[in-house]
Parts: C-alpha cells; structure tokens; sequence
C-alpha cells in the first residue's frame, strides 16, 4: 500500500472488465490548492473508472505519482486501486482535502 496525502493506493488483481478508461493524468483534484495528484509521465499508466471508483494500471516498469506538496512515489508495474481518504465529522462523512 502506498499513501500519497489524502491518497491510498492499493494493489489489486485486475480492472474491472465494466471500467471505462479516462483521458486525464490525473487521479485526484486538489480542492483547497487546485493541486492535484496526477501521473508525471501519462505514457507509463492508464487511469481507469468503474462506477466512481479509480483504477491505474501501470504499463511501464514503473509509474511516478506526483503532488507538488508530497514526496513523488513510484509504482511499480501492476493494477492499483485508488481511494480519497475521507473523515467523519458529526455533520457528515467527507474527503479529506489536500
């Protein structure tokens, strides 16, 4: 598992075959600051969406996340599951903004 802020990536077997495949490097927006964690190179992994849950498959050796206020992380070749950390709060359960 890597955690990259209020990232968690996981790895997982496989895409789920109903995934549609997304244009954009980016995996999550940043709300607060606009910035966002995305792939450095889109070329290494493709980002995937199946029913609002994200997917990355990396198709290089490897794959660099990037965010301009967290270290870079390396992924190495495989399918990874991806999830926004969220907080409970009495009010409501919400993502944890970055």
């Amino acid at each position: 598992m890597w955690r990259h802020g209020d990232v968690l990536i996981a790895t997982v077997v496989a895409v789920p075959e109903e995934g549609k495949r997304r244009s954009t490097p980016v995996l999550v927006h940043g709300e607060l600051t606009g910035h966002s964690h995305r792939l450095e190179d889109p070329h290494t992994a493709e980002l995937w969406d199946c029913g609002g849950v994200l997917f990355v498959r990396v198709t290089a050796e490897a794959a660099r996340i990037v965010h301009p206020e967290h270290l870079p992380i390396t992924l190495p070749r495989g399918t990874y599951r991806v999830w926004q950390q969220r907080e409970y709060s009495p009010k409501a359960i919400r993502r944890v903004v970055d």
